[in-house]
Parts: C-alpha cells; sequence; structure tokens
C-alpha cells in the first residue's frame, strides 16, 4: 500500500476535528499536532471574528465571480480578488470553499479554489484540497472534483509529498470519487517526473485495482519513461500491453521505442516493432530508419543494414548525412575500411550532403584500429581544410591508434594540439595512452601520465582501474591487482562483472581456489550476474586443482543466474573428469553437450577417447568419436592414432585405422608413416602387412 498515514483517521479529523460544520459556520480549531500537513500560520483568531472574514471573503468571491461572469459570459477559473492572500488563515480558506459550494455553487468555490492555490501557504494545505473535493462531491460535480484532485498532486508532489496526495485518493474512493484515466494518468506524469519510475508502477497497479482504466496516454508515460532509462526488457513488456488493449502509438512514441531497442541490442524486436507500426497505419520517417540501420549496424548486420537503406530510399526517403555516418562507422568496425572509404568519397562529392567531424572521426577510427595511421592523419589534414574542428573524440581516436602503433611521442603531440584548439584531453584520452604504453610494456610511463591526468584535475575512472588492473594479472602480480581492485571500490567505482572475471581467470590458473571464492562472492554480493564466461573459469580452477565435486555444483548453480554452458564449459569439465578417470561422469556430460548440438573443441573429444583407449576400452572410445560428424571425426581419428602410436598402443591404434579406410580411401600420410613406424618400432610387422593390403585392395 502506498498510504504513509491513516486515511480515515485525517479524513476524520478533517471533517469533523479540525474544520467546522460548515452548514453553519461553525469554526473549530485542533491544528497543533498536525503541523506537518500545512506551513504555519499565527494563530486564529477568535470565532466571531473568523465568521466575520469568511463572510467578507465569500462576498467578495461572489461579488467578483458575477462581475466576470457578466463581462465575459464565461467561467473565470482565477479571481483577482481586492484582499492578499495573507488576509485568510488556511482553516479560514476551507471554510469559504466550502460554504461557497452550498450557498453560491460548485463553479464560485472552484473560482476562489483556483485563486487560493496561486499561494503556498494554501497550495501545500491538503486539507484544504480534501475540502474543496468533498464539497464537489456533495454538490454531484465529479469532474470538477476531480480537478481539484489533479491540482493536489500536482502541487503536492512539487514539495515531495506524492505518496500523501496519492493516499488521500484513494480515500477519496470512500467518499464518492472513484480514480479515473485523468487522475491516473496525472499521478503517474508526476511520479516519473519526481524520478520515481517504481512509484508510478505501484500507484498504476493500485489505482487500477480501484477502477482507474488506463488510456493510450498512460501506457505512453511508462513507455518513455522506460525508453530514457534503456530497460528495453519493460520498454516490451508495456508495449505488448498497450498493443494487446487495442491502443495505437503515435510517431514520436514509435521512434523512441525504435531507438531505444535499436541502440540497446534488440534489434530484432525493433524489426518486429517497426513492421507493427507499418501495419498500424503509421509512416516511417528518416529517423525510424536511421535507428534501425544504427542497430543493424552495431550487430555487425551491414548487408541487412544496406537492404534496410535501399527501402528507405524506395519509399521516397533520402539519407542524410547521419545515416551515411552510421554506415561508415558500421563497416568500419567490421573492418571493411576500404568499402567505408568508398561512400564516405561519394559524401565528399555529394551536392547535398557533406562529411561532418563524426564522419570524419569514424573514417579515422576505422584506420586506427587497421594501423593505418597514415591515413588517419590525412583525412584529420583534410578534415581541417574542410574548415572542420576535430572534436576530443577525433583526437582521442587518433591518440589511441599511434599509442597502439609505439609512436607515443607523436600522441604526445595531438595532446598538446588539443590544448592549443580548446579541446582539453579527458580521461578517455589519457585512457588511451595509458593502454598504449602498458600495452608495449611501459607501464612506469603509463603511470606517469595516469599522474598527469590527475593533476589536471581529471579522475581516474572505471576503463583506467581496468587497464591497470589487467595488466597486473597479466605479468601475473595478482596481490598487486587486488590492490589496484580495493582502492578502485574504495573510491566508489563500481567494477563490472568482466574485471572481476579476468581476475577470477587469473587467480585459478595458478590454483588459488579460495580467492577465485572470495572474487565471485563479492561479485555476487555487489548485484553482478556471472556470466557464462565467470562460471567456465571457476570450473576451470576447480578442474585445474582436481576438486570434481566443487567444479560440479558450480556448473550446476549456471542456470540460477540463466547462464547456459558452452562446449568451452563442457569441455573443461569433462577435461578436469577424464585426468580424476572418472570416465562414465565425462562420457554423461559429453553426451549432453552433443545432444545440445554444441560441438566439442578437438582437446575435449581427443581427451575422452583417447583416456577410454588408454583404460583398454577401445570399443567405448570410437563411440565417442561416432558421434561426431565425418569432418571432425576424420580429424579426431588422425590425431588419435598418431597419439596412440606414441604411446605403443599400435593393435588399439589399427583398430581405429581400419575404420578410418572405410570412411577415407585418402589417407593422412603423415599419420600413417607414424603408424607404420611404431609397428615396426615394436615389431607388429603382421598389422601393418594387414594395413597395406587393405589400401592396396581399395585403390585397386
Amino acid at each position: 500500500m502506498l498510504r504513509i498515514i491513516n486515511e480515515r483517521t485525517l479524513f476524520n479529523y478533517v471533517r469533523s476535528n479540525s474544520l467546522f460544520t460548515h452548514r453553519n459556520l461553525s469554526y473549530k480549531s485542533n491544528e497543533e499536532s498536525h503541523t506537518d500537513w500545512f506551513p504555519p500560520h499565527p494563530p486564529p483568531p477568535s470565532p466571531s471574528s473568523s465568521k466575520s472574514v469568511v463572510r467578507t471573503v465569500c462576498s467578495l468571491v461572489c461579488q467578483s465571480y458575477y462581475q466576470q461572469q457578466t463581462q465575459f459570459k464565461s467561467s473565470p477559473t482565477h479571481l483577482n480578488l481586492p484582499i492578499a492572500s495573507d488576509f485568510i488563515t488556511p482553516e479560514e480558506a476551507i471554510t469559504v470553499v466550502a460554504s461557497l459550494a452550498d450557498d453560491a455553487g460548485s463553479m464560485v468555490a472552484l473560482s476562489f479554489f483556483y485563486w487560493a492555490i496561486r499561494f503556498p501557504i494554501f497550495r501545500h494545505f491538503m486539507r484544504f484540497y480534501i475540502v474543496a473535493a468533498t464539497s464537489l462531491i456533495e454538490n454531484s460535480n465529479l469532474e470538477r472534483a476531480h480537478e481539484v484532485v489533479r491540482c493536489m498532486v500536482r502541487n503536492l508532489g512539487e514539495i515531495g509529498r506524492l505518496k500523501e496526495a496519492v493516499g488521500m485518493i484513494i480515500e477519496l474512493r470512500n467518499q464518492g470519487l472513484d480514480p479515473c484515466t485523468q487522475t491516473l494518468n496525472c499521478v503517474v506524469t508526476v511520479a516519473v517526473e519526481m524520478g520515481s519510475i517504481d512509484l508510478a508502477r505501484k500507484v498504476f497497479d493500485e489505482m487500477c485495482e480501484r477502477g482507474a482504466l488506463p488510456d493510450s496516454s498512460t501506457f505512453k508515460v511508462f513507455i518513455t519513461s522506460y525508453c530514457r532509462i534503456n530497460q528495453i526488457f519493460q520498454v516490451d513488456q508495456w508495449l505488448t500491453a498497450m498493443l494487446d488493449k487495442g491502443f495505437v502509438l503515435d510517431n514520436a512514441t514509435c521512434t523512441l521505442v525504435l531507438s531505444a531497442f535499436s541502440e540497446n541490442g534488440g534489434i530484432n524486436r525493433a524489426l518486429w516493432f517497426f513492421h507493427k507500426m507499418i501495419g498500424m497505419g503509421l509512416k516511417p520517417n528518416v529517423i525510424n530508419f536511421t535507428a534501425l540501420i544504427s542497430g543493424l549496424c552495431k550487430k555487425g548486420s551491414i548487408k541487412q543494414a544496406f537492404e534496410l537503406l535501399e527501402e528507405m530510399v524506395r519509399k521516397g526517403w533520402k539519407p542524410n548525412v547521419y545515416t551515411h555516418t552510421i554506415l561508415i562507422n558500421g563497416m568500419c568496425n567490421k573492418g571493411w575500411t576500404d568499402k567505408a572509404f568508398r561512400l564516405f568519397l561519394k559524401l565528399v562529392r555529394s551536392e547535398s550532403y557533406k562529411p561532418n567531424v563524426y564522419t570524419y572521426t569514424a573514417m579515422i577510427s576505422g584506420y586506427c584500429k587497421e594501423g593505418k595511421v597514415n591515413r588517419a592523419e590525412m583525412l584529420l589534414t583534410r578534415m581541417r581544410e574542410q574548415g572542420l574542428v576535430p572534436n576530443v573524440e577525433t583526437y582521442t581516436t587518433l591518440v589511441s591508434g599511434h599509442c597502439k602503433s609505439g609512436n607515443s611521442t607523436r600522441a604526445y603531440e595531438l595532446i598538446n594540439e588539443m590544448k592549443k584548439d580548446g579541446s582539453p584531453p579527458n580521461m578517455c584520452t589519457y585512457n588511451a595512452v595509458i593502454d598504449g604504453l602498458v600495452k608495449k610494456g611501459r607501464v612506469q610511463e603509463a603511470y606517469k601520465q595516469l599522474d598527469i591526468a590527475l593533476r589536471h584535475g581529471l579522475q581516474a575512472d572505471e576503463v583506467t582501474y581496468t587497464i591497470l588492473v589487467m595488466e597486473q594479472c597479466k605479468r601475473s602480480d595478482l596481490k598487486h591487482a587486488l590492490v589496484i581492485l580495493s582502492k578502485m571500490i574504495k573510491v566508489g567505482i563500481k567494477c563490472d562483472i568482466h574485471l572481476y572475471t579476468s581476475l577470477i581467470s587469473s587467480f585459478s590458473h595458478v590454483k588459488r581456489m579460495s580467492e577465485c571464492e572470495r572474487l565471485f562472492d563479492d561479485a555476487v554480493k555487489h548485484g553482478l550476474i556471472p556470466t557464462k564466461e565467470t562460471y567456465t573459469s571457476m570450473i576451470c580452477g576447480y578442474c585445474r586443482d582436481g576438486n570434481m565435486n566443487s567444479a560440479i555444483k558450480m556448473f550446476e548453480r549456471m542456470s540460477a543466474h540463466g547462464c547456459v554452458p558452452d562446449s568451452i564449459t563442457y569441455g573443461a569439465l569433462i577435461s578436469g573428469l577424464c585426468k580424476k578417470s572418472k570416465l562414465d561422469e565425462a562420457r554423461s556430460y559429453y553426451n549432453a553437450m552433443m545432444d545440445k548440438g554444441l560441438s566439442p573443441c578437438e582437446v575435449t573429444r581427443l581427451t575422452i577417447a583417447y583416456e577410454y583407449c588408454k583404460a583398454n576400452d577401445p570399443l567405448t572410445a570410437m563411440k565417442v568419436v561416432d558421434r561426431l560428424e565425418k569432418k571432425l571425426w576424420v580429424r579426431t581419428v588422425n590425431t588419435l592414432i598418431r597419439k596412440l602410436c606414441s604411446e605403443k598402443k599400435v593393435e588399439i591404434a589399427a583398430s581405429f585405422l581400419h575404420k578410418l579406410i572405410d570412411k577415407d580411401k585418402n589417407l593422412d600420410q603423415i599419420m600413417f608413416t607414424a603408424f607404420v613406424t611404431a609397428c615396426y618400432d615394436s615389431g607388429h610387422y603382421v598389422i601393418v602387412s594387414g594395413i597395406q593390403e587393405r589400401i592396396s585392395k581399395g585403390i585397386g
């Protein structure tokens, strides 16, 4: 329940103790224990004085209202009363609005209400809204009562008292005012504007249970809000619920949804919604197409992106420079820099659209990724000739490219140019320098650059710490890696699961599983979700350590975090079980892997087959490899025969060779030479003779 206070108690207080019996204008004061509900004000005057003020204000309100009615022939929503807000107290204002509703009608009372809430002393006084609303309810003017309630929501929401306002809305249902769609939308909108989407969701659920029916605007508020915070799963849920109810989205919201899906990895869902949107009668525009093209490029589906571009042109829309920039960036990320450059040249030659800073930056980034920094520099020169000023991202991309190629001198020159151009380097720039230096083994110089960044007022971020931690892991200095991790957490920077996974992998390689377990538990404690790679690193570590029980338990835990083991995970577990001679368990996991359509790596399939051969069970070894498709079968058997020959197990090797001849007449000569040599060395001349006879008959 959203109610913070006991609404029934409050209502009784409002209607009986603290207010008045408004039909005879009597006044009772009982606010000393409820000062938190409204701003403090001077003690109320005597009852006779208060009645005089109320009568005066009522008279002025009626006079002003009817004068405006006569002059404008319409009902004014605001009065210009010849009195100041401090002429009456909040308690007297309550009496006035109730008295006017009884004696002069709802519209006169409402005009005074709107005059009063212009002033903070009344605007943030909850009882004023309650009495105004209940007075209008008693006059059977429910529409205007809802108006008052919505004002209460907006005005109390601005001072953080939305939950109290919602509690009053629920209580007013007992007074005959059922929650309506407009009020629901008002509450949800205010909650979202306050940044409390969870509260909006609770309000939605509670008010819908009590009779408020959501409309397209309600769903739009939630869809828009979740789009802005990139929670596409929630966007999908609300979108589906909205469409199921037959509501139609406007083009602006459709554009927002498409962008949210496309930018956050939900391109397939975006494409589905795109065609659904067309089916609803909405016409896609350049922005919609560009958002989809961006999502496809991020996924690496460049061909599909160009197909969509062609569809866009067929529908009469011309791609703009942003559309082309996205395609150029997508091709560069794919490694198709030459193709990207051809599209770039089309833009250069175009009369309609010219490449902008972002287009140049995309091309420069593509060349830097391929190590073609000279071409990137040429583009920088060309860019300046076109009158375009490189931004921080442009410079940072070039700095990164030069650092990775080992030219730190040019990187430092670019940083100085940045300062002269009025685009001082940010932490991303220094991270590029630090990363490049670390990868070249110049760790001390990297730390000097970090010191320079800190002296310039920049703060090391998650990327900085990750670079340093990874370098320590690479150098096997795990103690120092943990020190950096602790400092990172201490300064309030959140580690992601990938950093924890890298540390776990490093510790597992040296069989320090107690540290791995602590890191794993810390990651979960901080709300991070272990990935498939995290679990695989743990399983590999346990297998190296010979602790198969823990490895199996970790394997079984994967499903709890929605992780599906891949062939690497299975392979690690199978290899570990084989080393412990638990061949039946290993084969069980091997079969489970094959049943799921996963292809075992060469090490896995060779290990389990060889271990069965080693245990003098070649028939089971044959069954293991027989589950492989022909190409993998041939490759595995060839390697297995060579390994068996190196161990002088020529009889078992011969059984595999006979079956290999049945499947593949083109024997691997290296394997066959190794087999013949092993047979001669061990005196198995008959085996060699029999094999050669079969081969001769097969050729003949």
